[in-house]
């Protein structure tokens, strides 16, 4: 009888050590399945990107007002000195990833603000093709006024009236009519029009964007491209964007936000930076 008690209080103090076993075991595992959960929530969710879009510091062909998309010249002392300004100014920020045209203009533009920012010294510029400036084919390295001129020819109107009603779009699609025929022997790169444009830009920023929204660490992006090409960009994304009179201003700064799928335009043509740097 004695024994018989002893075996049923064995069998039911085995029983409780296991039912508290399991529960542990069962905690442990609902715990591990919310943090697994959370990291996946983590990784699928989009986060915001701040797009920090810096127009080149002027150069030698800005300088004697020839034209210059595709073809390049490097900074002038002036070009450099208002760049590190813009540079000083951005320090601050914590770039996740910087990016430029290839053009050398862009890519000394971006080497001087990733020099002087403190928090993103380290980075690897990221060039892009896509982010160069306008192909002007034959009128490459000729006056401006030259070029504008004969816009307004083609147009009928004064060459005042041309540059109060400049968009992108006209700007584009007048040189790349203007252009065809011209190079006889087909040695050049032919004038862009608008649409094979925006269409290189869009698909180089979309690409950017989706890529660095699913990176971890800083929110912060640079991207240095051109006066028209970002003009072009922002025209591209923003219904209501109209480019400043006289155009995007050398080492300006224009932010996007993106987030979820939505772009908002924070700021055109952005001097401030410049101004905080020189002080």
């Amino acid at each position: 009888m004695k024994k018989s008690w002893f075996l049923i209080m064995v069998l039911l103090l085995i029983t409780v050590v296991s039912a508290c076993s399991n529960s542990k075991e069962a905690e442990g595992a609902m715990e591990i399945e919310d943090q697994n959960t959370e990291e996946v929530a983590e990784k699928t969710a989009e986060k915001e990107l701040t797009i920090y879009i810096v127009r080149h510091g002027k150069t030698m062909l800005n300088t004697t007002d020839r034209v210059q998309g595709w073809s390049d010249a490097v900074l002038t002392p002036a070009g450099e000195e208002i760049v590190t300004q813009a540079g000083i100014g951005l320090k601050d920020i914590e770039f996740q990833q910087a990016y430029s045209s290839d053009s050398g203009r862009a890519i000394q533009t971006a080497e001087i603000i990733i020099e002087e920012n403190d928090a993103s010294s380290d980075l690897d510029l990221v060039t892009d093709e896509r982010f160069r400036e306008f192909n002007f084919g034959t009128y490459e390295g000729d006056l401006n006024h030259t070029m504008w001129q004969d816009i307004a020819d083609s147009q009928g109107i004064t060459l005042d009236e041309f540059l109060e009603t400049l968009t992108p779009e006209m700007f584009a699609d007048s040189v790349a009519a203007l252009d065809k025929g011209r190079d006889e022997e087909g040695l050049n790169w032919p004038a862009e029009d608008y649409q094979t444009i925006t269409d290189r830009l869009k698909a180089g920023f979309d690409e950017l964007v989706q890529k660095e929204s699913e990176q971890s660490g800083s929110n912060n992006i640079l991207l240095v491209s051109h006066g028209l090409s970002i003009s072009a960009l922002l025209d591209t994304y923003f219904d209501d964007f109209k480019i400043p009179a006289g155009g995007l201003e050398n080492a300006s700064v224009s932010v996007v936000k993106y987030k979820d799928g939505e772009f908002t335009l924070d700021t055109v043509n952005d001097m401030s930076y410049v101004e905080k740097g020189k002080e």
